[in-house]
């Protein structure tokens, strides 16, 4: 079992134990299994409940104990690739496409989190991409143009504004974008789920499965203590851990690292309002939370093993450190929390939702990359109007061997 997490990840020390389920006692029958409790899964299991499917989701593990508990849950509309790059590899209109849809995903999440009325401390922010490099800002210009053409709020900000604005340093200007959000992604995981076993969801943790059996008109898992559950239907939300089904090269596992500081006591509204992150390679991401923290993340490596990976969060946390008094040299940072997470990378930046050709009755629903939340969001969608047999507009983009 691949290991996701490491250390103590800051909002699984927040939120402490939400809610405990059981593990898969007797064999069951359901329309739609959902395997993964982390947010995606919640997102999707949100949305069978609400189109009216018998649905049960399992986890192997507890619920959003994998990446949803080390998420940086900054919601942003772009993809890995920037828009005019994009467009090169799928098409002008196809790219416009994917990061309209982005775009609007935000807002649907801020609906659904209104509706379950989640305290998650969801919040709509703007977002800065900054170049690191005065190399980086003829393509950020460049950048500026496509999301303009297509109608995406942008404005460019000088070096000097981007100091006067937020007291960050050594940029060479970048786009602030009006669309952008953050939010708990643990809280709300948890609160989708209790949301809808209000409403017959049905929902099992440290259930692992040992053996699947796909045929022509259903799915049947045997759990590792030999219970049955068949499904119509079902719909794989296991992220990164999807490799070890599917053989295909699709994607490519990278370790990101991620600290958190004290509450900060200083006046930092100035932040407070606006995602940042940059055109290095990899880049760096920053963010307060809602408790007067800040969060500042990157510094990714090639993902090899979980050991490996976290010998290396007190190296990267100095690194971090450093990265952070480089962009805001007054900023009283002092570190709480640091961990480090997995993520997918793949080679357009899309992420892969549908069907595999090796997986009867089933479906995968793999938001890799930065924004894996937002494209959950467009994923929901995605999947069911395949279940409902029709055709969603942006399927052919995120099909598997594409």
């Amino acid at each position: 079992m691949m290991d996701l997490t490491s250390n103590e990840p800051f909002w699984r020390v927040k939120n402490g134990l939400i809610n405990s389920f059981p593990s898969v006692k007797s064999d069951l029958k359901t329309e739609i299994l959902i395997v993964g409790g982390g947010i995606t899964g919640a997102l999707m299991a949100h949305k069978c409940m609400e189109e009216g499917y018998d649905t049960t989701l399992i986890d192997r593990r507890e619920i959003a104990n994998g990446s949803t508990s080390a998420t940086t849950s900054m919601l942003q509309y772009e993809i890995d690739l920037p828009l005019h790059k994009l467009s090169q590899i799928i098409g002008e209109n196809a790219a416009e496409a994917n990061y309209l849809a982005g775009h609007k995903a935000i807002n649907d999440l801020e609906k659904i989190v209104k509706k379950i009325k989640s305290d998650c401390g969801f919040k709509k922010k703007k977002s800065l991409y900054y170049a690191a490099f005065k190399k980086d800002v003829k393509d950020l210009e460049k950048e500026l143009k496509a999301r303009k053409k297509c109608g995406i709020s942008v404005q460019w900000l000088s070096p000097k504004e981007i100091e006067n604005k937020y007291k960050i340093i050594n940029t060479q200007g970048g786009i602030l974008s009006k669309q952008g959000a953050s939010v708990d992604a643990f809280k709300l995981t948890h609160d989708l789920l209790a949301f809808n076993l209000k409403r017959g969801l049905q929902v099992f943790d440290k259930t692992d499965t040992k053996l699947t059996n796909y045929s022509k008109t259903k799915v049947e898992l045997t759990t590792e203590f030999d219970n049955k559950i068949t499904a119509d239907k079902v719909i794989y939300c296991n992220g990164y851990e999807s490799t070890e089904m599917i053989k295909d090269d699709f994607v490519k596992l990278l370790s990101t690292f991620a600290i958190i500081g004290e509450p900060n006591e200083d006046h930092q509204s100035h932040l407070n309002d606006t995602l940042f992150w940059n055109t290095a390679e990899p880049y760096i991401y920053m963010r307060t939370t809602d408790d007067n923290r800040l969060l500042i993340g990157g510094e990714d490596e090639e993902f090899i093993n979980t050991e490996m990976r976290d010998e290396l969060i007190s190296k990267k946390t100095k690194k971090l450190e450093k990265q952070l008094k480089n962009m805001l040299p007054h900023y009283k940072f002092r570190s709480d929390f640091a961990w480090a997470g997995t993520f997918g990378e793949t080679k357009d930046g899309l992420p892969y939702i549908g069907e595999h050709p090796n997986f009867k009755n089933s479906y995968f629903l793999l938001g890799f990359g930065g924004n894996g939340i937002t494209f959950s969001v467009i994923g929901t969608e995605v999947i069911s109007d395949m279940l409902d047999k029709k055709v969603h507009p942006l399927a052919e983009y995120y099909k598997f061997r594409r």
